[in-house]
């Protein structure tokens, strides 16, 4: 007897992995679908989820990403993009995206029906961006727009409304820059080692030429120049004239005593001021070992085995370092611009956060104690009636007082558009309502300085890709504003989160630590963390060398770790992902324009004094 299959998605979901690993030609590649975001490591390839609805925007999302994946890993070689890449981050932004546009434009040559299915991934991306909605081309990315060039000039194809955009408003600019070039372009395309130089003859005109490194072309006619100086050092004339140098340069055995003498008297002399200026410690008995640093603490205090291959390039900055003060006041307009339809509702909900919170700042009292403060209001019935005991009176403990509280956003480039928007406006509003109760905020965020791995991925590259390496990019964890800085002062900081290029990739567990970090070490007595995030910590450098759940076993680790210190009170908010298989407390929205309600009704929760309350806001099972 057949079985019913329960889920009507399946088959098709089947059918498409199977289609991906035939045009990929990798039979062995995983294919998976996630709620987290696409993306695709040396051996899977992570697409978006299916429901059993099977919508036609999933679909063709699926397919699209599918498609994508597919053609890259058909077309793309890792090494030859490795070794014409860039070093300066606009540069590789630029090389990166029109190496994905190739790969798919050849891939459109072979097999037409990839094209309409790329489409509609460029079309949901870019309506999620809100890329149709720009009008001025520093609104929009340099990185995108010429990738996408590069795609209509190699297909022919007219791109979607918000695509379309985006390159229209940067058009004129990479065609009178790099026109000359780009007109080369149909004969590179086949060949990537041609393309990548190609790509870095685009860079160069459109005036990165300083980002672009070294020319790995020019690195091998340096190789063959010394390699014919090799040669030629074979040349017997050539041994000739090192012999002759070679006796020249020998001392006479006269001249090398004195040098050893010389040497053993500075080296006598060296001795005994390193005893003088030892004294006593000079003589250390024979059971006592020299004294040694002691180990540098592990990357991770959580897991000691969490490696980190190179944190040299990781950085802890203030968002005013990240961005001059014009353009933070410039960005800080556009995000209030954007949300200003928002901001009654967000304000409303400010208001009743604050008389939540107000009311329980006020004083209580309990009476009728027999120790404590004498309740002056009680003396009337002493004197009334002397045998009457005396009334004492205790004020209640607030749970409200001295508290400092951490909101910690997820950065990730999954967040562009509204999340982060809306994100950073309920930052800005609640920061300014703890305010106002006394209460300190601090707001935090964390991405990567670069995609797909920083100056740590190119020293391990550099060292022979040693197995197991651990953390494979550069931290960026950036401070809008410290807990003891005033609103007013931090108010432009949080439009940074608006700059083109500063959303990348999410480490979740070494930012969630650092935020622990700072917040245990503060004086308050009372300190609770807020993290929003939209899924699973991703990095691509990172996750295509280690395990598969390397990062994700670490945010959990880092959790346990926080909940087992009990320092700090954790809660979280997921965005369109469900976060309550990291977070005890937390919720899911999924709506962004639901983020305000939750954001205060979680904080005021906290400050609840009935538990089941408490935990029926939290969206735990029972109180704690």
């Amino acid at each position: 007897m057949v079985q019913k299959n329960d889920n009507p998605a399946d088959p098709f979901k089947k059918a498409l992995a199977e289609a991906t690993k035939t045009m990929a030609n990798d039979s062995d590649m995983s294919v998976t679908y996630s709620v987290d975001p696409p993306g695709m490591t040396d051996d899977s390839v992570r697409l978006p989820q299916i429901t059993r609805r099977m919508t036609r925007d999933e679909v063709l999302l699926a397919r699209g990403t599918a498609d994508a994946y597919a053609l890259r890993r058909r077309h793309h070689n890792a090494s030859t993009f490795n070794r014409y890449a860039p070093q300066g981050q606009m540069a590789r932004d630029l090389y990166e995206a029109m190496e994905e546009a190739r790969c798919e434009a050849v891939g459109a040559r072979t097999m037409p029906g990839t094209a309409g299915n790329i489409d509609a991934k460029i079309a949901h991306e870019s309506t999620r961006k809100g890329y149709a909605q720009i009008t001025k081309a520093a609104d929009a990315p340099l990185s995108v727009a010429a990738g996408h060039l590069i795609r209509h000039l190699a297909t022919g194809r007219d791109l979607p409304e918000g695509a379309a955009n985006v390159m229209n408003l940067w058009r004129g600019f990479l065609e009178e820059k790099a026109g000359g070039t780009l007109e080369g372009l149909q004969a590179t395309l086949a060949d990537q080692a041609a393309f990548a130089r190609f790509t870095r003859q685009v860079i160069e005109d459109l005036g990165y030429g300083d980002q672009l490194g070294d020319d790995p072309d020019a690195e091998d006619d340096t190789e063959d120049e010394a390699e014919s100086q090799d040669d030629d050092s074979e040349n017997p004339d050539s041994q000739d004239q090192g012999d002759d140098d070679a006796e020249d340069s020998e001392a006479s055995p006269e001249q090398s005593q004195e040098q050893t003498q010389d040497a053993a008297q500075a080296q006598v002399t060296l001795d005994d001021m390193a005893d003088t200026e030892m004294g006593d410690e000079a003589e250390m008995p024979d059971g006592d070992a020299p004294f040694e640093p002691p180990p540098p603490p592990p990357p991770s205090a959580a897991d000691p085995n969490y490696l980190v291959y190179l944190s040299t390039h990781d950085e802890e900055i203030r968002a005013e370092d990240l961005a001059e003060p014009a353009e933070l006041e410039r960005l800080r307009a556009y995000l209030d611009q954007q949300l200003e339809p928002l901001k009654g509702a967000v304000s409303r909900l400010a208001n009743k956060l604050q008389r939540r919170l107000q009311a329980q700042q006020s004083r209580s009292w309990e009476f009728d104690l027999e120790e404590g403060t004498l309740d002056a209001g009680r003396l009337a019935r002493v004197v009334a009636n002397p045998t009457t005991p005396l009334s004492f009176k205790r004020e209640k403990d607030t749970e409200f007082r001295d508290t400092c509280v951490t909101l910690l956003l997820d950065n990730s480039g999954s967040m562009r558009g509204r999340p982060i928007s809306i994100a950073a406006i309920c930052a800005d509003v609640l920061a300014r309502t703890l305010e106002r109760c006394q209460v300190k905020v601090e707001i935090l965020g964390f991405t990567t300085r670069a995609w797909k791995g920083g100056q740590a991925r190119e020293a391990w590259l550099a060292a022979g890709r040693p197995t197991a390496p651990g953390r494979l990019n550069d931290l960026r964890h950036i401070i809008y504003k410290s807990a003891d800085a005033p609103w007013r002062r931090a108010r432009p900081n949080l439009g940074l989160m608006m700059k083109e290029g500063l959303l990348k990739e999410n480490i979740d567990g070494e930012a969630l630590e650092w935020a622990h970090r700072r917040l245990s070490s503060r004086h308050e007595s009372r300190k609770i963390l807020m993290v929003i995030s939209d899924g699973a910590p991703v990095d691509d450098s990172t996750l295509s060398v280690n395990p598969a759940n390397y990062l994700e076993k670490h945010l959990r680790d880092v959790i346990a770790m926080v909940e087992k210190k009990k320092q700090v009170e954790l809660l979280a908010i997921g965005i369109g992902h469900d976060v309550t298989r990291y977070y005890d407390r937390a919720v899911t929205i999924t709506d962004v324009e639901q983020l305000a309600g939750a954001m205060t009704e979680q904080l005021a929760s906290l400050f609840d004094t009935d538990p089941r309350a408490r935990a029926r806001v939290m969206g735990m099972k029972r109180a704690k």
